[in-house]
This record gives structure tokens, C-alpha cells and sequence, in this order.
């Protein structure tokens, strides 16, 4: 059931926005999203299976994310900027992208483990949520890769793969560090640009 499924996510979500994973109750959970608790269960499987649905939800989103504003311009830098700024933004409004994206978990958030557990659901998404969550070091190569998908498209200039890897690699990874320390005026857009300004990358 998509629909129950969707809405119990959206409870732990805001729920979480509230408390310490730790204090989040499955029986809140499922009563904010109006079904019941044993539905929550044949869904999840237990309050592990719902947090990692739930960050594998997120990274799904902010993935999506990326691959829009790597779809937003025409010219290659200004692509990897926009990408840059949607990492920045994302990581900032949303505590668990950020976790995700730096390996920074604090004690108030869910932590899965990475690697694939068990499951005994028939649900085929829960399937999904079971099987390995990215790393910091995943996020890298998903990014850098969609990111070369884009830029290296039939149609258009045919940079060195190589090359064009690497400056995909550092806009990434200049956003990633701009979690940590925020840059000054013009944000981490400016940054990227600035960075890539030599790069051998074209629209």
C-alpha cells in the first residue's frame, strides 16, 4: 500500500523534526498517519526497517534533486554549480541528507548500519530499504557519475572522460566541504565557479 506507506513516512519524518529518534514511538508514528500500528509493522518490520526506509528515502529525493539541477542550464559549469548549491541546500534544511552526506550522525538521528540486513518482507521497497545504504564515499561516485551521464550527452562537445570526471569530483566535493565551513559572499555557487573557471569542461 504506496499510499499507507508514503503517509507513515512523512510521520516519522516530522516526528523526527520534533524529538530524538530514540524518543520517536511507532504507535505516534502510525496514529499521525492514520492507520494502524500492525500496519506499520507488515510495512517496516520494526522501527530499524522504518528509519532505513526513511534515509533511503531521503538520498532517493536528494539524488533527484541533483539530477534536476544538473538539467537546469545549458552551459557545464553552471550545471555542476547548480548541483553544488542544491547539496548545500539540501544538507542544510535536511538533518538526515546532511548525516548521509558528511557520515556525521548525531545521537538525535536514526543510524542504520550501511550494509544490508536481513528481511523477511514480502514488500518489495522494503526489500529496497534493506539492501546497502550510501556512504559518504557512495554519494561521491552517484554524483560525480549522473554528473558525467549529463555532461558527456550525445549532441554536444565531447569532453576527456577523465578530466571531466575529476572537475565533476571537485564541485562535489567543494560543496561537501562548504557543510563544514560555509563560504563567504556569493556562496558555494560562486565557489564552484571560480574553481572550474580552468577546468577543461564545455557547454
Amino acid at each position: 500500500m504506496p499510499a499507507a506507506r508514503e503517509s507513515l513516512l512523512d510521520a516519522a519524518y516530522t516526528a523526527l523534526a520534533r524529538r530524538p529518534w530514540s524518543a520517536v514511538r511507532m504507535v505516534d508514528v502510525a496514529a499521525v498517519a492514520g492507520v494502524s500500528r500492525q500496519t506499520l509493522y507488515n510495512e517496516f518490520g520494526s522501527k530499524e526497517g522504518l528509519a532505513r526506509a526513511l534515509v533511503r528515502r531521503e538520498a532517493d529525493a536528494y539524488l533527484a534533486g541533483v539530477d534536476r539541477a544538473l538539467a537546469t542550464h545549458t552551459d557545464a559549469r553552471e550545471r555542476l554549480a547548480a548541483a553544488a548549491e542544491w547539496t548545500a541546500s539540501a544538507a542544510r534544511d535536511n538533518a538526515l541528507v546532511r548525516a548521509m552526506l558528511t557520515g556525521c550522525w548525531s545521537e538525535r538521528l536514526p543510524a542504520p548500519t550501511l550494509s544490508a540486513v536481513p528481511s523477511s518482507s514480502a514488500v518489495p521497497a522494503q526489500r529496497r530499504a534493506d539492501g546497502p545504504l550510501p556512504s559518504p564515499a557512495d554519494f561521491v561516485t552517484l554524483v560525480r557519475d549522473r554528473a558525467v551521464s549529463v555532461l558527456s550527452a550525445p549532441g554536444g562537445h565531447k569532453p576527456d572522460t577523465a578530466e571531466l570526471a575529476r572537475s565533476c569530483e571537485l564541485a562535489f566535493r567543494l560543496a561537501l566541504s562548504c557543510l563544514s565551513a560555509p563560504p563567504g559572499e556569493g556562496g558555494v555557487t560562486d565557489l564552484v565557479r571560480t574553481a572550474l573557471q580552468r577546468q577543461p569542461i564545455r557547454h
